[in-house]
């Protein structure tokens, strides 16, 4: 069974001081490229944080998290799933599932990331369905050209792993779609001060270098 957790007040020094979800790892899709091959969420202290979410020890029920994001004050920014991915079964999205997330952040500034396959269409309309409502899904891209790719959707912003050790702040994608750097991964800012990857309607791709762990091999993905 699906496990879900919200952490109220995040000790992630990239994220900063606010609300964010743990989803159990069976909601990772089938063909994501990272999974268990350079996932940031497979290292420590995370890694630990998302095994009893997914074994059942921490956490609980889609309807209790919903309950809690409700509960935030009106504009309160979070992130769903700091490990994790969309309600679904692998290969699709359980849209009403999703929903229930939509409707519970609705006067809120959630967002999250997926790398569940936009381009199959029982994906790509809840997707689009969430992003119009305000909740910010990013289509997760695993390199430059997929960044093309999933931006010539139009149905959600686009985040993309940058090889490791990037620090040129911003550059283009190969059809010449501009690409920014996270702040937070060369200054001192957070998600908090940022909002960056809340705004649906941005007009640049952002960037996140290969890190965790498990860099190289996530950086041979995104090379």
């Amino acid at each position: 069974m699906t496990n879900y957790y919200l952490t109220e007040k995040s000790r992630n020094a990239k994220t900063g001081p606010i609300p964010v979800s743990t989803t159990s790892a069976d909601t990772c899709p089938n063909d994501c490229p990272f999974r268990g091959n350079g996932c940031y969420a497979d290292g420590y202290p995370l890694k630990g944080r998302w095994d009893e979410v997914t074994r059942g020890e921490r956490g609980g029920s889609l309807a209790a998290l919903c309950e809690k994001i409700s509960a935030l004050p009106a504009g309160q920014l979070w992130r769903h799933n700091q490990a994790g991915d969309l309600p679904g079964d692998g290969e699709e999205i359980n849209a009403a599932e999703l929903m229930e997330i939509v409707i519970a952040n609705m006067g809120r500034r959630g967002f999250t990331f997926t790398h569940y396959n936009p381009a199959k269409p029982e994906n790509a309309v809840p997707i689009s369905i969430a992003n119009r409502e305000g909740f910010t899904i990013n289509l997760s891209a695993n390199n430059l050209a997929h960044a093309d790719d999933l931006a010539a959707l139009d149905i959600g912003p686009v985040a993309v792993v940058l090889p490791a050790g990037f620090d040129g702040r911003q550059t283009e994608t190969p059809a010449g779609r501009r690409v920014a750097q996270c702040p937070a991964t060369y200054r001192d800012t957070t998600c908090a001060d940022c909002g960056l990857c809340a705004k649906r309607d941005r007009k640049v791709i952002v960037g996140f270098p290969a890190h965790g762990v498990h860099k190289r091999k996530a950086d041979a993905i995104a090379a």
